[in-house]
């Protein structure tokens, strides 16, 4: 299929959730959805077998397509003659990410800055004025 037909299809489900991902796909009309079907489908058995990550927190983080390389044919036609045959090809990328995870190190992230805070505030500060400093000299 051609790079166009596949983005048509990609572009709809771009940063949506696993589980909403795979019933726009199955809804759709178009014939690129059952080979991007099949390609989530993978994706998410590789991230619950190999990470251990459930499906249900899963959303498309990043999903693109690169044009691949284009076989050309030639079709034979009347008088010895042969019109040339372009079939494109490309190359779907779809990358998985857990939701959990990215809570989990919001999280920690809220902890630090609360530490930092607490470390801040114990800063004392000096007024050099009225401490007897660079004006008080005749």
């Amino acid at each position: 299929m051609s790079a166009h037909k596949a983005r048509r299809v990609i572009d709809q489900i771009r940063g949506r959730s696993y589980e909403e991902t795979l019933m726009i796909l199955e809804l759709m009309p178009y014939r690129a959805c059952y080979a991007i079907l099949k390609l989530v489908y993978s994706a998410a058995a590789n991230a619950n077998h190999n990470k251990g990550l459930n499906e249900t927190s899963l959303i498309i983080s990043k999903a693109e397509v690169n044009e691949g390389t284009t076989v050309k044919k030639l079709k034979p036609r009347a008088r010895g003659r042969g019109y040339p045959i372009k079939r494109s090809t490309c190359h779907i990328t779809i990358v998985l990410k857990d939701i959990s995870l990215d809570e989990e190190e919001e999280i920690d992230k809220r902890k630090n800055r609360m530490n930092k805070k607490k470390i801040q505030t114990d800063v004392t500060f000096h007024d050099i004025y009225s401490s007897g400093g660079l004006w008080d000299k005749k």
